[in-house]
């Protein structure tokens, strides 16, 4: 087994632990069918998607492993990155107190049309990462890095961003809680704040960026912003 794929399913086993402790301890059950539903999917899509770029593309997984508040080298990504992974926390810890407590009554349809909804997500990040092998999870610039305007970045400059918003924005309905919901709020802020700075980043740090920000005008949402 090659050093990056060893590292890449450590890091894959270590999250979806993380994640079955943030989706069931705050339910303090395990008859909890979305959370199962949800962890499942998380765990299949995550791991096929890293089998399928290990074998086609190994820079896109070894350019995304390092994730998170403390792999960022720009200050201000520190804390938004800090903000960011907060609400990513309580999207996931609010529903399973809402489980635990019967706030919310969410018909099992619409759960799993929120589940649907999740995989979109997660589709969108796929065909991102395939158009843009520079995609990592932190922001910077590499030497001979290219300014990609094709695919998904012809229609929005921040397509990855996009295809989480999705994912994110539908994680509550997916684990059954429309509290959760109240979530979608700061993580839309969150996101937005994150994708400003790296504007900011890239247009002095990447040559062509800027040009490509007045070419394809929507930041995020088609035909929105």
């Amino acid at each position: 087994m090659s050093d990056l794929k060893r590292r890449s399913l450590i890091s894959l086993a270590k999250f979806q632990l993380g994640m079955a402790v943030l989706l069931f301890l705050p339910a303090w059950s395990l008859h909890y069918w979305q959370a199962w539903l949800y962890w499942v999917q998380y765990g299949v899509t995550t791991t096929a998607t890293t089998v399928y770029f290990l074998e086609h593309d190994p820079k896109v997984v070894e350019r995304r492993l390092a994730v998170g508040p403390k792999a960022e080298t720009e200050p201000t990504q520190k804390i938004i990155m800090t903000v960011v992974s907060a609400c990513f926390v309580l999207l996931i810890v609010i529903p399973g107190l809402d489980h635990h407590f019967h706030w919310s009554d969410v018909p099992a349809w619409l759960a799993i049309a929120g589940e649907a909804g999740v995989l979109l997500g997660f589709a969108i990040i796929f065909v991102v990462a395939k158009e843009n092998s520079f995609a990592a999870a932190t922001i910077r610039v590499e030497s001979e890095q290219p300014v990609i305007s094709t695919g998904p970045y012809a229609i929005v400059r921040h397509p990855m961003y996009s295809g989480g918003l999705v994912m994110l924005g539908l994680t509550p309905l997916a684990l059954g809680s429309y509290w959760g919901l109240l979530m979608i709020v700061p993580t839309f802020f969150g996101l937005a704040w994150r994708l400003l700075d790296e504007e900011r980043y890239l247009s002095r740090n990447l040559p062509g960026y800027a040009e490509y920000c007045v070419r394809t005008r929507y930041r995020l949402i088609p035909l929105i912003w």
